[in-house]
């Protein structure tokens, strides 16, 4: 019997959805940072396995709404609920729990579909706090299982995707086999250069940064691809962070996303990056749109 389903990664802001994400799948998939807010759109992740096809759906984390961008992001967390086959709650397991967290749990688990909670990051948690989350998740009605993981380490990710698995429906598989995710390349390539840049600068950009491509083509005759893109910022002052002195930061960016974009594409790329202030791009429509953000039906 073939199983096959989607399932939803939900959870607060930073608690690791995007690096369980990519530990399910085994690439990179969804863009890995410890800024809050990092994924904007719902990325479908593919696993594989002999019997099963898992389609994970990593959303955006749930906040408060402040502009466009965040509309278009709490929009596409509120539609990956909707006709799943199950869902993952992931929390934090090392920073207490709020009473929102028990509320999501309690309103969704006695949903259609199934709903696992994931106590992630056990590692730096230990193991009296890990006890002391099941006792307070285990009485809630519908929860199917409760498990610890650390998703960046790998701990008892094997057993999650077990259980995962259990839940599916009876069904044939939905994406060519050999798919890791339904994002095009160009999707892929601006999330790399997104996750560089605010990797790299840490605290000194806020997240307000966009990335689009102006190029990405072929050489004639040559197993190389030439890639062109623009950083978007929302302050002169960032700008010059982003660049660096004598460009020195901007070089880095490109460097560490060109040799990932190299190893997704198994070839040499030659990529130039430019950096752009647009003030508030984030309220843009026409800008959100042009770096992939639809907003149609999202106020």
């Amino acid at each position: 019997m073939f199983k096959t389903g989607f399932i939803a990664i939900n959870g607060k802001a930073n608690v690791g959805k995007s690096t369980l994400t990519n530990r399910l799948v085994g690439e990179k998939v969804s863009i890995v940072s410890w800024k809050a807010h990092t994924t904007r759109d719902n990325i479908l992740g593919i696993v594989n396995g002999e019997d099963y096809q898992a389609i994970f759906i990593d959303t955006p984390g749930l906040h408060t709404a402040k502009n466009k961008l965040d509309k278009y992001m709490m929009k596409s967390a509120r539609q990956a609920m909707n006709d799943v086959d199950l869902m993952l709650y992931v929390i934090d397991s090392d920073a207490r729990p709020d009473e929102y967290d028990i509320e999501f749990v309690k309103m969704h688990a006695d949903r259609e579909y199934p709903l696992i909670v994931v106590l992630n990051k056990e590692d730096k948690a230990g193991p009296e706090k890990i006890l002391n989350l099941i006792d307070m998740m285990k009485d809630i009605d519908g929860v199917k299982a409760i498990i610890p993981i650390s998703a960046i380490r790998g701990d008892n990710v094997d057993h999650l995707l077990e259980e995962i698995v259990k839940y599916l429906p009876e069904g044939e598989a939905i994406y060519d086999r050999d798919e890791v995710s339904d994002k095009d390349l160009a999707f892929m390539m601006r999330e790399i250069v997104r996750e560089k840049t605010l990797r790299l600068l840490d605290k000194e950009v806020p997240y307000g940064i966009g990335v689009s491509l102006q190029k990405f083509r072929k050489r004639e005759g040559k197993d190389i691809y030439d890639i062109e893109g623009t950083i978007y910022c929302e302050k002169e002052n960032h700008k010059g962070i982003i660049i660096g002195k004598n460009g020195s930061m901007l070089k880095k960016i490109s460097t560490y996303s060109r040799q990932d974009i190299e190893d997704m594409l198994g070839t040499q790329v030659c990529l130039k990056l430019w950096v752009k202030v647009k003030p508030d791009w984030r309220e843009d429509v026409s800008t959100l749109e042009k770096l992939g953000y639809s907003t149609k039906n999202n106020q």
